[in-house]
């Protein structure tokens, strides 16, 4: 049985993640497969943009807030995935050696009625740098098994 379920996440609760530290190389091999634009790839390309320097592609500090929620909490939990993204923002360009750290505050939850043995649990994720500022932010709910009601 999986160690969280629906009954262990607590409405208010805000913990923290990481840090994991975003390189100049996975950047740019990020950028190269799936997000080609010049402030992805080339640091002089980069300069000239709006983002004035190379920063990660705002689906790469995605992908990295993902992999420090699987790591940090949903490999170990009765999660059964999202029904969608409620909100995604990129506020602020993510750098070569930016450590980030994953913030998640939990602003409610509730027994899903449309699936038995369910509880929905809506998120906000937030990636900061050192200095705690916010640099992405998303907005989601997922559904988790509850622990006696048979969702995993």
């Amino acid at each position: 049985m999986p160690r969280i379920c629906f009954e262990d996440l607590e409405e208010g609760t805000v913990d923290t993640f990481g840090p994991r530290a975003i390189t100049r190389e996975e950047i740019i091999a990020y950028a190269s497969e799936y997000d080609p634009q010049p402030m992805h790839l080339d640091e002089e390309a980069a300069r000239h943009t709006m983002l004035g320097g190379l920063a990660a592609s705002g689906w790469h500090t995605c992908s990295f807030l993902m992999r420090m929620m699987y790591d940090g909490y949903l490999k170990d939990s009765s999660a059964a995935g999202s029904p969608g993204v409620e909100e995604t923002r990129w506020l602020k360009p993510v750098r070569p050696g930016t450590q980030l750290t994953l913030r998640r505050s939990i602003l409610d939850k509730r027994v899903s009625r449309s699936r038995p043995g369910f509880g929905v649990v809506r998120f906000r994720w937030e990636l900061l740098d050192e200095a705690g500022v916010t640099l992405t932010e998303v907005t989601c709910p997922i559904l988790f098994g509850l622990r006696e009601g048979g969702g995993q």
